[in-house]
């Protein structure tokens, strides 16, 4: 039971702000009216995303060094806030369907938005503490989505004050902020370590 209560607290917590919250703001102001399908492709993604993470936590904690995590989330913290800048189809008109739908286009996204990300780092960590990981799966699944849900609630009524460019520009300085601040290597209170 430690390993859900701990695994939901840290990750709730580690999520406020965090660009894949970000991205359920985005997510929801895209899809709007679809609501129910942006939340079930977050909660599939984090679910597929943690339950790998926190299987991968004893090797990650064994043969990953804390410099080379580092570099890699302080880049990917800059890739999503030059990815953030591209108007391309987010502000297309929000009653045009997609390619591949709210659903798919949410699931792949936030999957791939969560790769590296500190709270699935924080999951790796946590699959190393606990040998339990599906708790560990469970309690951070519920964190995200207890940070994330709220998001996708509130997005569409954010995006109907504020336009689609305004909040991308927002979101791409937030980025790269998060970015630099990780690779001067600012501590943000997460510790990552088992």
């Amino acid at each position: 039971m430690e390993a859900l209560i701990t695994s939901f607290g840290m990750v709730a917590i580690a999520e406020i702000g965090d660009k894949t919250q970000l991205l359920s703001f985005v997510l929801a102001a895209r899809f709007r009216g679809q609501h129910g399908r942006v939340i079930l492709g977050i909660f599939i993604a984090t679910i597929f995303n943690h339950a790998l993470a926190a299987s991968a936590g004893d090797w990650v904690a064994q043969n990953v060094s804390a410099d080379i995590m580092r570099w890699t989330l302080g880049a990917l913290f800059l890739a999503f806030a030059a990815w953030a800048l591209i108007p391309d189809t987010l502000d297309e008109d929000a009653t045009k369907a997609t390619k591949y739908g709210a659903l798919l286009t949410t699931l792949v996204l936030f999957f791939l938005a969560e790769m590296g990300d500190k709270t699935q780092l924080a999951t790796v960590a946590l699959g190393a503490k606990y040998t339990d990981i599906v708790m560990v799966s469970i309690g951070t699944t519920c964190g995200m989505m207890a940070a994330n849900v709220p998001a996708v609630l509130i997005g569409e009524k954010l995006a109907e004050r504020f336009p689609l460019s305004r909040m991308r520009f927002v979101a791409a300085l937030l980025f790269a902020l998060f970015g630099l601040l990780i690779l001067m290597r600012v501590d943000f209170g997460l510790a990552l370590s088992p």
